[in-house]
């Protein structure tokens, strides 16, 4: 079963609002330890555009310095504070003095970027090789109990995968898995 280390700060919840932020930690955590110059590559923005969301993260706690990667005492490689999974309450958080803004800032961003991923998953003018997309949906009967064991069953087989490919291997590209579990919503959609 996963590590997990919750999200207690509001503060740190708006780092990991940022764009830019949340997809370095997302690179991060499908490649392993990087340098700013790489994950500029990655992300296609400046070297120091990195470096400076780099640094931020690592303010909040999130990245760190790999020394032991490092080639010589000039060379900065960051890796993510913790092997474990991030979690977040945001009942919680909203809470917190400066929660309520925290929270708002996150969900907008979270929100954009899974209607960003559902509207690219569906697109039939994506040039063709443009890489494996696929959307499924499942209908199960489960107790809350059930659905909590088959979302780290899910959360488990995904870990296994990144472990196993992590790296910054050039055949590799980066992919992003979206799933939800969730009740069924009573609220039909039009």
């Amino acid at each position: 079963m996963a590590d997990q280390k919750r999200v207690n700060d509001p503060r740190v919840l708006r780092a990991l609002a940022h764009p830019v932020r949340g997809r370095i930690m997302d690179q991060i955590e499908a490649s392993g330890p990087v340098r700013a110059a790489d994950m500029a590559r990655e992300l296609d923005i400046p070297a120091n555009q990195a470096s400076f969301h780099l640094r931020q993260l690592a303010k909040y706690g999130l990245v760190e310095e790999a020394p032991e990667e490092a080639r010589d005492k000039r060379d900065r490689v960051w890796r993510a504070a913790s092997s474990a999974a991030l979690t977040v309450n945001l009942r919680e958080l909203a809470k917190a003095p400066g929660g309520k803004v925290a929270v708002r800032a996150f969900r907008q961003t979270k929100q954009a970027w899974s209607h960003h991923l559902v509207d690219r998953a569906f697109d039939t003018d994506r040039p063709e090789g443009d890489g494996e997309f696929s959307s499924a949906e499942h209908v199960l009967k489960l107790t809350d109990d059930e659905a909590k064991q088959l979302r780290q069953e899910l959360s488990d087989l995904v870990e296994s995968w990144t472990a196993r490919t992590r790296g910054l291997d050039p055949e590799r590209r980066t992919y992003v898995l979206l799933d939800l579990l969730q009740p069924y919503p009573t609220d039909t959609a039009e």
